[in-house]
């Protein structure tokens, strides 16, 4: 079964929007796993404009679920996940000015450091997750790379899925076969919603967990938020 991550950030960034603790993010998670979601997801940067270091301390000790922390493992990420020893760290390459993630690893040119960055992690008994795009050979290094999963970008999927979705789901079928083969676990995020997921956790080979936020954020503002979630994991279940 396919488990539901919810990203929290743009929790945060409302918050941030206008100052004060509306909405309270702590609450926001905890109402996500009341809700149903098997996980939480957060992505802290380095200027705090959404999650803060400061959230990702206080949600650790009250979460029932599998906190998962994402980010670029610069040395002050890397401080904050030892500290907090999350159940996954999933590294992303993110340029300090990006809105959002953008793409994944090149896992060939950045092996070693990704190496020594997972044994960090591995050491400490956190899983690791490399994000990546939907390409074999970026799998086969990141395999190399002693992670334990990767995590593929689907905005390629997301953004092909309404012009042919056969062909914007071929190149992540064949990364989850991959993916097996390396005996890597497989975890997907981006840009999946409501309308798109069912269809990719149909197709994709033994998938683990989805990581979902903006879009279910922005579903919940029509549907609300425990709709929302209940919604998502019946799209799951009916794979």
């Amino acid at each position: 079964m396919t488990k539901l991550s919810v990203n929290i950030n743009k929790f945060a960034t409302l918050r941030n929007a206008r100052g004060g603790n509306l909405p309270d993010v702590l609450k926001c998670a905890l109402d996500c796993e009341k809700f149903g979601a098997q996980g939480i997801t957060v992505h802290p940067r380095p200027d705090e404009r959404h999650i803060r270091y400061s959230d990702v301390i206080a949600l650790k000790p009250i979460l029932t679920t599998e906190f998962n922390i994402e980010g670029n493992p610069i040395d002050s990420f890397i401080n904050l996940v030892l500290n907090n020893r999350p159940a996954q760290v999933t590294l992303v390459p993110d340029a300090h000015n990006v809105l959002t993630s953008n793409a994944g690893w090149n896992t060939k040119e950045n092996h070693k450091y990704l190496k020594s960055i997972c044994r960090i992690f591995n050491s400490e008994g956190i899983r690791t997750s490399i994000f990546v795009d939907p390409d074999c050979d970026m799998i086969k290094y990141a395999a190399d790379c002693e992670c334990n999963r990767v995590e593929l970008y689907t905005e390629g999927y997301a953004r092909n899925y309404n012009i042919n979705r056969e062909m914007a789901i071929e190149p992540y079928v064949k990364a989850s076969i991959t993916a097996k083969e390396c005996g890597l676990g497989l975890n997907a995020g981006h840009d999946l919603n409501l309308e798109n997921l069912n269809y990719f956790a149909k197709n994709i080979v033994d998938l683990l967990e989805v990581s979902i936020g903006h879009a279910l954020v922005c579903e919940s503002i029509y549907l609300g938020l425990e709709n929302t979630i209940q919604s998502y994991l019946k799209e799951l279940n009916e794979i």
